[in-house]
């Protein structure tokens, strides 16, 4: 009995143990509830399902003011008996005061019996309607016999719009069918008494380079968002597609940073214009272009005389893409955590648009039991700014978070340093200056591998282990150079601004005695890391004055408050000019004599959050989990990062003043609406005319 009683025991230990490195990890998590970013929908979003009753038990039907017009001209009962006679008549009609109110009710009554004929299997006879419906709707928006009844303020012309893109997206979709929907082909396609050469194309803005081509393409509108907070489109002409990367065949070197079956955005937008051509019937022949257009590019485009707003869908794509299984993000962040070695084949940057020489790196670094997954909600939404979009390409750092967060900073300096090159290698003579001015976001864990790639150790994080010179180290070539990186190292000359948020920059009470012994048990190191310490700690008894951090076996282990690296991180010395900004999570939680209590965010104090050399830091009400998925904190990250593309903005137009350097001195000038006593003085760059000089025009 007694030895049954202790096997229960043990067995009870054991279930509590991984109760609470699974309870540990769940703090730490940053927003990995699920993996379902997407899911299909069992109706495809289309606008004009309410107007015209797409999916009522009687069938589609025409509106009010279509159906008044058939009345108009005493089409009702012949529409009825026979819809294609009935809209032949319609559309021969010569009454130019209701020219508009005309195309408009043939583009709505097409579509309806082309949605009827697809319903009913008669493909054939669903594209021919599909066409006179766009041809029709195109009408009433751009030809010029109907600008002066066209009324942009009448809701019909939203509709007209609405027509056309649906119209358009059914002809894709028959044409997608037929597997016949890629870039570069020309098709040629009758509806009635009209024909149509229609030529496909991708739009200048992509990157011809990287992209030149798609695998295959979805519609935007057969899903649905499940993960992603927001969905951010825009309103206008043109079927947002889902565009599958094809798999570059030439392994350029900027190849290993891009995701397999990477997926973008892109809209379809088929623009017609009459050039003198005729067609087979000797009547004029429209020639069309079917154009695949970039929207993080270009959110507006020119035909027909005026500018086109798109319309666009930026975040379905990504979602798509997320949704891969691939990328299912509990088990690279649990397996980066608990076995990091299984992590190490994929750690590294990566990309999910094409690298652009014009626009600043962003670089993400994600916390504990993550994954640069819990930077999506971020992502889209700050890119969702044109403004944010136009200046600035996002990308992500994976890394396995088992192990010490000073090892995370050495493998990303290294990571830097091969993307820098890679770089260099595949865009040959370009201007790199967007590549100095990098920016850091790290939320976490992350935040102290960031701030690591700013710092200058000098001797500071050597003599923390050893008075003695490394050259008096008894160890292999090899393992002294692995001790020397982690220990010795300059600041990464390509970052120049780091914004942490939660980030514990003097450890965390969470990593305790209890934290510290179950992440001892359970995660697993790579055995060289393990190694070399043993080795060098055995070979070198009289030479360490402090082996902690050679003995620091895990990342929780890392984040201990006692541990003698904080003080020396905030001690080090700093690449002038790198600015660090700061968002902290606090949450409000009652103590035992029911106070409230807003001193931590749940897992890092607030104490050990706020960063004394930071330029600016705010407060975000949230968990540690989600700080960085709050509106707050993303509109933070938001307006730090126009405030840096402003500064380099007023830089290089402070260098292109004709007068030597020595005429430009900073003037310290304090805001008055300065929103807390905590923000520091702004510095502005202002042109000094020497003496005997004329004043430049610019300053006139």
């Amino acid at each position: 009995m007694r030895r049954e009683v202790r096997d229960i025991s043990t067995d009870s230990n054991r279930k509590l143990a991984i109760g609470l490195v699974a309870a540990l990890c769940l703090l730490w998590l940053p927003g990995c509830a699920t993996t379902s970013y997407i899911q299909k929908r069992n109706t495809r979003e289309n606008p004009l399902t309410a107007s015209l009753a797409l999916v009522s038990n009687r069938g589609p039907h025409e509106s009010q003011r279509t159906s008044q017009l058939l009345e108009r001209y005493d089409l009702s009962d012949q529409y009825k008996k026979d819809p294609n006679a009935a809209l032949l008549s319609l559309s021969t009609q010569d009454e130019r005061s209701q020219e508009s109110e005309r195309l408009y009710a043939v583009a709505e009554l097409a579509y309806i019996q082309g949605q009827q004929a697809k319903h009913d299997g008669k493909a054939v006879e669903a594209l021919h309607y599909f066409q006179s419906a766009l041809a029709s709707s195109y009408a009433y928006l751009f030809s010029p016999m109907v600008a002066d009844n066209r009324n942009p303020y009448d809701p019909q012309f939203r509709g007209a719009c609405d027509l056309y893109n649906q119209a358009l997206e059914d002809t894709l979709r028959l044409l997608h069918a037929d597997g016949q929907l890629q870039p570069g082909k020309t098709y040629q396609l009758s509806s009635g008494d009209k024909h149509f050469t229609i030529k496909t194309r991708l739009d200048d803005h992509w990157d011809k380079q990287d992209f030149a081509e798609f695998d295959h393409f979805e519609f935007a509108s057969d899903y649905e968002i499940k993960t992603l907070n927001n969905r951010h489109t825009t309103y206008g002409l043109g079927v947002p597609l889902i565009a599958i990367r094809k798999q570059a065949n030439n392994a350029a070197p900027m190849e290993k940073y891009y995701p397999d079956m990477l997926s973008f955005a892109c809209t379809a937008l088929l623009q017609c214009s009459w050039n003198g051509e005729v067609g087979p019937d000797g009547k004029p022949a429209p020639q069309c272009e079917l154009v695949f257009y970039n929207p993080m590019r270009r959110s507006r485009t020119e035909f027909a005389g005026r500018n086109i707003p798109l319309e666009t869908d930026i975040t379905t794509p990504l979602a798509y893409f997320l949704d891969n299984k691939q990328f299912h993000d509990k088990d690279i962040a649990t397996l980066g955590l608990l076995k990091p070695t299984k992590v190490q084949n994929k750690q590294g940057l990566f990309m999910l648009e094409a690298y652009d020489p014009k626009r600043i790196p962003v670089t993400m670094v994600h916390g504990l039991w993550s994954s640069p997954m819990t930077w999506m909600d971020m992502f889209n939404d700050l890119r969702s700014f044109p403004e944010v979009r136009e200046r600035y390409q996002f990308w992500f750092y994976l890394y396995p978070t088992g192990q010490p967060f000073w090892i995370s900073a050495v493998q990303m300096r290294k990571d830097m340093k091969d993307l820098q090159e890679t770089i260099d290698q595949q865009y040959h003579g370009h201007d790199a200056k967007t590549m100095e001015q990098m920016v850091l976001v790290g939320h976490s864990m992350g935040g102290l591998v960031s701030r690591l790639q700013t710092l200058d150790s000098g001797n500071d994080f050597w003599k923390i282990v050893s008075e003695k010179s490394i050259d008096e180290l008894n160890a292999s070539d090899e393992d002294q150079a692995r001790l020397a990186s982690t220990l010795f190292f300059r600041p990464n000359p390509s970052v120049s601004r780091v914004i942490t948020i939660g980030t514990p920059h003097h450890g965390s009470d969470y990593s305790n005695s209890t934290t510290q012994w179950l992440g001892r048990r359970f995660i697993k190191l790579p055995a060289f890391l393990t190694n070399i310490s043993t080795r060098l700690i055995r070979d070198n008894p009289d030479y360490f004055r402090d082996t902690q951090l050679l003995t620091t076996n895990t990342s929780i282990d890392s984040l201990a408050p006692d541990s003698p690296i904080f003080p020396v991180m905030m001690r080090a010395q700093k690449k002038s000019p790198v600015k660090y900004h700061n968002v902290v999570g606090l949450v409000s939680s009652k103590s035992l004599i029911g106070r409230i209590k807003t001193d931590s965010d749940g897992v890092v104090e607030r104490e050990s959050a706020e960063l004394p050399d930071a330029v600016s830091q705010i407060f975000v009400e949230a968990q540690h989990t989600e700080i960085h998925t709050k509106p707050a904190a993303i509109l933070e990250v938001r307006r730090i990062l126009m405030e840096h593309a402003k500064e380099i903005d007023s830089r290089d137009r402070v260098a292109s003043v004709p007068y030597p350097r020595s005429a430009v001195e900073p003037v310290s000038v304090t805001l008055s609406d300065s929103i807390g006593p905590e923000d520091a003085p702004l510095e502005i760059a202002i042109p000094l005319v020497p003496d005997g000089q004329e004043e430049p025009a610019m300053m006139r």
